[in-house]
């Protein structure tokens, strides 16, 4: 397969977990693939692990990049778009739940926040017209049933007067499904059709995933652990909304075990999301399509 045809994907949070497994796959698809990735160590040992299972001709490269920072995403998107002529498959996979006392980034946002949607938000966005220069372009954000728990508060979305780990954890993910269900009506709307986007539900892994977080959600981890999915199980809803041609002209949906299902979230009404969108845009300092 020639570098030119070859079809280009990125996998944020690939060094471990279902985006480890996701990078994989794709790359024995014959993707070449990108690891977008915060620890250079860890990125450089799975794109030589990666690089092991690639067919010939195939590469396997890295971005280094925390998302909680919007400067660091800044400058890694304009790597990417000064390296890259074009993007068919993003998939916004790292996520992390935080301790129990709130942390803020470099930028000034809660945590959990910051790294689970507005560096993923800002990424899409300037990744954006890379997409575009696909023929059939696909978005996957990988979220969690974690958002029927969410009780987000948009005079407050920075969690400076209430905070708990899991509810932030679950308010981001809710974030993640209503950032798809949005950017998949800007796009229609603006009469892109040739990039698609989804999010999904993985099935709850069992991996070192909240190893960073407070005592009883190390606690319940722990104990659901034996019940829990593996990261291969996790990350095939992943890999079919990212290379299925069933799915191929779907986009906005959310998916559990490769199946569309509803979101019920009293949150989602027409104007709470006009507002978070806005108020995303002004976190990340500037709007999402650049016109």
């Amino acid at each position: 397969m020639s570098e030119v045809s070859q079809p280009i994907a990125l996998v944020t949070g690939a060094t471990s977990g279902i985006g480890e497994v996701t990078a994989r796959e794709l790359v024995r698809q014959g993707y070449h693939v990108v690891l977008l990735a915060r620890n250079a160590e860890k990125a450089a040992r799975t794109r030589q692990q990666l690089q092991q299972a690639a067919k010939p001709g195939t590469r396997v490269d890295v971005l280094l990049c925390d998302l909680s920072d919007l400067g660091q995403v800044r400058r890694a998107a304009e790597e990417f778009n000064q390296r890259y002529a074009r993007l068919d498959v993003l998939v916004n996979n790292a996520g992390l739940v935080f301790g129990a006392e709130r942390e803020e980034s470099v930028n000034g946002h809660e945590m959990t926040l910051a790294t689970n949607h507005l560096g993923p938000f800002l990424l899409t966005s300037l990744l954006l017209p890379k997409l575009r220069q696909s023929p059939a372009a696909r978005i996957v954000n990988v979220a969690s049933m974690a958002h029927k728990f969410a009780k987000p508060d948009l005079a407050d979305l920075d969690a400076t007067r209430s905070y708990s780990p899991m509810r932030a954890y679950a308010n981001s993910k809710l974030f993640n499904i209503l950032f798809t269900q949005e950017l998949a009506r800007q796009l229609r709307q603006r009469g892109i059709t040739n990039v698609t986007t989804n999010s999904l539900h993985p099935g709850v892994v069992a991996s070192n995933f909240g190893s960073n977080s407070t005592w009883l959600t190390r606690a319940f981890y722990k104990a659901a652990a034996p019940f829990m999915t593996t990261s291969e199980d996790g990350a095939q809803t992943s890999i079919y909304l990212a290379t299925s041609p069933e799915v191929a002209s779907i986009s906005g949906g959310y998916f559990a075990k490769k199946k569309p299902e509803p979101v019920k979230s009293d949150f989602n009404t027409a104007a709470n999301v006009q507002q978070f969108w806005q108020q995303s845009e002004q976190m990340v300092g500037q709007p999402f399509f650049a016109e």
